[in-house]
């Protein structure tokens, strides 16, 4: 059985588009099946129109779109979206719409997620993440400022 992974929209861009970022990810992609989450696609399709591509680039787009998997929403994942909210919303914390339902998509499905936006995904409960982003340490002062 194949491996899946959620690839997050900055990985599939940077894969798409042969970016030097790229080659990091494809040790995390290799031999695995790609899965792009319903908000990653409206993301990506929104980046078209916005950037005015024609319909070669577009359509090369869609044809990547299509070679992985698109999961949609279903009521499970609302669910699990709406739970993941509330608990990073008690504990004091907000993150974007889009990354959120993205999270959600991956924890829904137990696949990992891999994102060069470590600051977006970084400690959400109950999330296998990946990414090549080195990971920010914080200062000394706000962790004597969290322990009291």
């Amino acid at each position: 059985m194949v491996e899946v992974v959620l690839v997050d929209t900055d990985v599939f861009s940077f894969l798409m588009k042969g970016h030097t970022l790229a080659s990091q990810y494809e040790k995390h992609i290799k031999g695995k099946k790609l899965a792009l989450s319903f908000v990653t696609v409206g993301e990506l399709l929104t980046w078209s129109k916005h950037k005015g591509w024609g319909p070669p680039k577009t359509a090369e787009l869609e044809r990547r779109i299509a070679l992985t998997g698109v999961i949609p929403y279903d009521m499970a994942l609302c669910q699990t979206y709406a739970e993941l909210n509330a608990k990073l919303l008690q504990a004091g914390r907000k993150i974007g719409d889009n990354d959120l339902w993205i999270a959600a998509t991956a924890i829904r499905h137990s696949i990992p997620l891999i994102s060069h936006n470590r600051k977006h995904y970084d400690d959400i409960p109950d999330l296998v993440f990946i990414s090549e982003t080195p990971r920010i340490l914080k200062t000394q002062m706000e962790i004597e400022d969290k322990n009291g």
